[in-house]
């Protein structure tokens, strides 16, 4: 029997639609249609594409690179319970041993399925970058870009490494990027003090965009347009955006807006503190404070957030006056797309 979930508003890429069911056969969308008259039984007052948020170190007290049995599944439902259908778990810099230990847990994730929201690979935010904006990440833990060390990694996550970050202006950085490309793995710019020159010769190379746009990088200046300038006016790449009105001033998710558009890609960056009350929590290994819900380092510095991406969404819309975010064609609610979480 073909599944039917029914619901009283069903929105859709051409906006909301009243009293529609979605109609699923193998997990993929076979039909939007009217509600047939006189059934009355809803599943759901909305039903809308789920979410998909593709850089997560952690939430609901657990960090993507604790080593224990449960906490993927863990995360998984704390994604799902914010409205998640899929995500990355993101490492951060560590030890090699204790990153490849993360990403052998994210790919048996990945591969065997399990609770909550769908794993769809790894993302490796850190070792490759440079002191001068660090953030939270361990500069004593930074390494060299080598091909060799690469493959090595593609190889432990058995081919589920989505994306590596990376500083663009470290030595052989041009190279590890079409190597990496070539691996059908994604390349995210960011922890790095690169110049306008060195990050656009890195999409020139095929990188796919800034981690965290504004965060991490050189900013945006009128005889230097850095990192920043370089990922707003190149069409070639993907902006993340951090948007809880902290990480990024609401005049700058603004300016990412009116240059970015449809190359923005709300993500959270959630650590472990994400769900939780205030308190002390562990990030990189270093003791940060969570205080009305920012995150710390004993420095000052930001520590990662407690963001979701419901919420992002809404600050958005209340912050920049945007009127609408754009769909991913994996969440689209519309015949033929994915409908599985």
């Amino acid at each position: 029997m073909t599944p039917v979930l029914r619901a009283r508003r069903l929105l859709t890429e051409e906006g909301w639609l009243d009293d529609h069911q979605l109609r699923i056969a193998d997990g993929v969308i076979a039909a939007i249609e009217p509600i047939p008259v006189g059934v009355t039984e809803r599943d759901a007052e909305l039903l809308c594409p789920a979410y998909i948020d593709t850089h997560v170190h952690g939430g609901a007290g657990v960090d993507v690179m604790d080593d224990a049995p449960d906490v993927l599944d863990k995360l998984a439902m704390h994604k799902a319970r914010e409205g998640v259908g899929s995500w990355l778990p993101t490492t951060v810099t560590a030890p090699l041993n204790t990153i490849h230990a993360a990403l052998k847990r994210i790919a048996q994730r990945c591969q065997r399925g399990g609770p909550g929201a769908q794993v769809l690979g790894s993302y490796l935010e850190g070792p490759y970058f440079t002191p001068q904006n660090k953030g939270a990440q361990p500069p004593e833990l930074f390494r060299e870009l080598e091909i060799a060390e690469l493959d090595q990694l593609i190889a432990v996550s058995q081919h589920t490494l989505r994306v590596v970050a990376l500083a663009p202006e470290k030595e052989g950085a041009l190279q590890a990027i079409r190597h990496l490309k070539q691996q059908n793995v994604r390349v995210m710019l960011g922890h790095s003090a690169a110049t306008w020159q060195q990050t656009r010769a890195a999409f020139d190379a095929g990188a796919d965009g800034l981690v965290h746009c504004y965060n991490g990088m050189t900013g945006l200046h009128h005889r230097e347009p850095g990192m920043v300038g370089a990922g707003l006016t190149d069409k070639r790449a993907w902006l993340e955006l951090i948007a809880d009105g902290h990480h990024v001033h609401p005049a700058a998710m603004s300016l990412c807006c009116c240059c970015a558009k449809e190359r923005i890609v709300l993500i959270t960056d959630a650590m472990q503190a994400a769900g939780m009350p205030d308190g002390r929590y562990t990030l990189c290994g270093e003791e940060v404070q969570m205080h009305g819900g920012v995150v710390r380092t004993a420095s000052g510095g930001l520590a990662g957030s407690t963001l979701s991406v419901d919420a992002a969404v809404r600050n958005m819309v209340e912050l920049t006056g945007v009127n609408a975010c754009g769909s991913h064609p994996y969440g689209v609610a519309a015949s033929g797309a994915n409908a599985g979480c």
